[in-house]
């Protein structure tokens, strides 16, 4: 699979595009000025206990305060709160954490009162950033996430990606993280390290562990609330996830974030760093790698494939309803059973994508077209299962029910992805809206295609306001010449002054008007 990564560097914000086989997958706004990032680790102040939801609100300078659960402390809050605690009375000078003595861990079914109290200060890290009324959601269970592996303080447990199925590999990474793992520190083994010599893991753990010190050090004069560490920025951060062997290239606009990042994939992957380019080109670079024209048409109420199968995307508070509808463009030679099939095993390749490129979270319900064979139900399932295997948010699917529902939980840790996509209407002066002005040759194009492909029309005429008209028939390859030499037969054309801008009609040889 070719992967690039599309990174544009505006005044106040960093707009990241990644990008499969040129088709856009996910999409990232960095915001120069937001802080409350996934992986910040402040110390906040306990504000309130609440022993009914077994949960505590600190604060952490946010305007909401962030949302402390009991099963979100860790087993070893204990000694995190004793290691605070002496840091900042100034009592332990910053040390190795191989040579602290560990508490207790606490039990999973105790209370929130027994650990925590009004006005004491705690270590916590961002779990969730604020998301619409809501504060961050935190947690005092600290993890440093590298290349290759996460750190995990005051533990001693050594977790392997369940991606990483050969069990002859498993073992080598487990004894060679045995062998180089300082004491009171647990590991997790990410899916990448698979394979990987030990010189690599070690540095990489190195400079995790160079993280929790720093962490040390900086809290011996802190006061709440206050970030502590800061998680690396939303690009780096996302190079550090998903950079593969697969990715192809690496585009910025900006000379300065071009340096950074050539700079971390250098001490990442010294062999990909010729994959970092700067892009010198005169159109805007979401433009020029068609960019814009994918958000156009992929962020909307309504959500149109190709062959004219489309989604409609509702969301509520509670959870978010997807519908699949086939537009009524069906193979007549397949049985209505067939031709469920093909809609919604396409339907679920762009309901993957969506959900990625959206970043959706929480419980997400989706109306496929009802499939009375148990059997093409089971390939539905099998088929979103493989497509959603390329989502790094963590999910759960349920099979399709009787009625044709599938039920999906995604994690959530960031507000969802929601672009304007409409434009003001030219005729009606901004009273109505209308589709995206730069998708109608596409959508004429794809009802080109059908009507000639799939309903076999033997003559067609297109009647569009005069500037459509101009712009299908100019030049000597104009766009009318491309259709004769595609579809081989002469598509007529008609200039109609009333039609307003983005107006047009099909007739056939009849001259009756073909409804799409």
């Amino acid at each position: 699979m070719n992967k690039e990564l599309i990174v544009n560097s505006g005044p106040s914000e960093v707009q990241i595009a990644l990008l499969e086989d040129k088709t856009l997958v996910e999409l990232h706004n960095e915001k120069s000025n937001t802080g409350f990032a996934v992986g910040d680790i402040y110390l906040g102040k306990v504000r309130k206990i609440m022993p009914g939801l077994n949960a505590a609100f600190v604060d952490v300078g946010y305007e909401k305060d962030a949302f402390l659960h009991y099963l979100d402390l860790g087993p070893q809050v204990q000694s995190l709160n004793k290691l605070t605690k002496l840091t900042l009375q100034g009592r332990l000078k910053p040390m190795s954490l191989s040579d602290f003595r560990l508490e207790k861990d606490i039990e999973k079914t105790g209370k929130i009162t027994g650990v925590l109290t009004t006005g004491q200060q705690i270590l916590v890290q961002v779990a969730k950033e604020p998301i619409s009324t809501k504060g961050p959601r935190v947690t005092s269970e600290l993890s440093f996430a590298g290349r290759y592996l996460v750190l995990v303080p005051f533990s001693s447990r050594i977790s392997i990606s369940q991606r990483i199925k050969s069990a002859e590999e498993r073992n080598r990474l487990k004894r060679l993280i045995l062998s180089i793992r300082p004491n009171n520190f647990g590991v997790i083994i990410r899916t990448v390290a698979e394979h990987k010599k030990v010189a690599d893991l070690d540095n990489d753990l190195k400079s995790l562990v160079s993280k929790w010190e720093n962490l040390v050090t900086r809290l011996v004069k802190a006061k709440p609330p206050m970030k502590i560490v800061s998680e690396m920025d939303r690009t780096t951060a996302i190079l550090r996830d998903i950079l593969s062997e697969s990715f192809n290239n690496i585009f910025v606009d900006d000379n300065d974030l071009y340096d950074e990042t050539k700079n971390y994939i250098k001490s990442i992957a010294p062999d990909k760093v010729g994959i970092v380019k700067l892009y010198k080109g005169k159109a805007h670079i979401f433009e020029n790698f068609g960019i814009d024209k994918q958000i156009k048409s992929s962020f909307g109420r309504i959500v149109t494939i190709r062959s004219g199968i489309y989604l409609i995307i509702e969301h509520t508070e509670a959870l978010h309803v997807i519908d699949i509808n086939s537009g009524h463009r069906m193979n007549k030679e397949n049985s209505q059973e067939e031709n469920a099939l093909a809609v919604n095993l396409e339907a679920a390749t762009e309901l993957a994508r969506q959900l990625r490129l959206r970043d959706m979270g929480g419980i997400i319900v989706i109306d496929f077209i009802d499939m009375k064979a148990a059997s093409n139900r089971r390939k539905l399932y099998q088929k979103l299962k493989d497509e959603m295997s390329k989502d790094r948010a963590k999910h759960t699917i349920l099979p399709p029910s009787k009625f044709g529902l599938v039920q999906i939980t995604r994690q959530r840790v960031r507000p969802e992805m929601n672009l304007e996509n409409t434009e003001r209407c030219p005729v009606c002066a901004g009273s109505g809206e209308i589709k995206p002005s730069i998708l109608i040759i596409d959508e004429l194009e794809n009802n080109l295609r059908y009507l000639i492909q799939e309903q076999n029309e033997k003559e067609l005429k297109v009647a569009l306001h005069p500037y459509l008209h101009a712009y299908l028939t100019k030049g000597i390859l104009s766009r009318r010449y491309r259709w004769f030499r595609k579809y081989k037969r002469w598509i007529k054309l008609k200039p109609m002054p009333s039609y307003h801008f983005l107006e047009y009609r099909f007739f056939n040889g009849n001259n009756d008007e073909i409804k799409i």
